[in-house]
């Protein structure tokens, strides 16, 4: 009998010697008392609270990000009822008021009837993980925002353009609310390259963006890059006179930049056409259409001579 205990305490010293020697922070909690039975030394390297100051699970709650407790308290009882063994990320509190990732895993051992009896887990420090996935998160957000740029202005980019068009269009329409485009074309581009070269005529394109960002100044006006020298904007909640006045003023800027072009035959400035539309779609009207009409008001200020904006049709 004594050599059988003598073989428990041992073993029990080599259990407690294994969990006290990982990364891992064991602990136990008594659920009738809700009171911890045991925790880790572990806990006091990674937190700086000792083992002797775990008392309830209200010690466990109160070193909790706020944000974080009251979904990880309604989860992990909830859970633990339903004896269902579980985990939860959340951020643990310092005792120099840092916060640190956990993850708890949670085993649930019930009593011979099925009630619960007490829960076992680890805690595992996964700050650098977290770390890793909020970099990681970031990064996808940046590539996603590149991915509806234009690489050569910084502006958005067609796929920008499309996305929000279609957006804008149904607001519109659901709205009752007038929507305005603005189709601008660089006069004699290729004219333009061909004296001046390709490089100089991407700074033209850099300089004629930076111009017209600096025209539209709402949050949800959108200026983008349509294709090649060609640009567009749109304007939500915005009649027709207005956005007349603003391509009158994407013009003026335009010119006001006095950006040399020598081969242009209407001129030694560059300058630019527009087309300009407005509409209040109603249930059956087409975007499609819609973008039509303005393109084709483009290719009349064009054939107007340049330099010049269609509004009517």
């Amino acid at each position: 009998m004594v050599d059988k205990l003598n073989t428990m305490e041992f073993d029990s010293a080599v259990y407690k010697t294994l969990l006290e020697s990982t990364r891992a922070i064991p602990w136990k909690i008594d659920w009738a008392s809700k009171q911890f039975v045991y925790i880790g030394p572990q806990i006091e390297a990674l937190l700086g609270w000792a083992p002797s100051s775990w008392v309830t699970v209200g010690d466990w709650a109160s070193r909790m990000h706020p944000e974080d407790r009251e979904w990880v308290m309604n989860y992990c009882v909830a859970q633990s009822l339903a004896g269902v063994d579980h985990e939860a990320d959340y951020r643990a509190l310092t005792s120099d008021d840092r916060y640190v990732w956990i993850r708890d895993v949670v085993h649930v051992v019930r009593n011979d009837d099925g009630t619960v009896a007490s829960l076992i887990g680890f805690m595992f420090d996964i700050s650098e993980r977290k770390q890793t996935e909020q970099q990681l998160v970031s990064l996808q957000k940046e590539l996603e925002e590149l991915s509806f740029r234009d690489g050569l202005t910084g502006v958005a980019n067609r796929r920008r353009f499309d996305a929000i068009i279609e957006l804008e269009w149904s607001n519109a329409r659901r709205n009752r609310q007038p929507l305005s485009l603005i189709m601008l074309d660089i006069d004699y581009f290729k004219q333009y390259n061909d004296h001046y070269g390709h490089l100089e005529g991407d700074v033209s394109l850099k300089r004629v963006a930076w111009v017209l960002s600096s025209a539209a100044t709402r949050a949800r006006d959108l200026l983008a890059r349509f294709g090649g020298e060609e640009f567009v904007l749109v304007l939500p909640e915005t009649d027709a006179a207005a956005a007349h006045s603003l391509a009158e003023r994407c013009r003026r800027l335009v010119c006001d930049e006095h950006i040399a072009h020598e081969p242009s035959p209407i001129g030694h400035m560059l300058t630019i056409s527009q087309g300009v539309g407005t509409a209040t779609p109603a249930h059956d009207d087409e975007l499609l259409s819609f973008i039509d009409m303005v393109d084709k008001r483009l290719y009349r200020a064009k054939q107007r001579g340049r330099d010049c904006i269609v509004s009517t049709s």
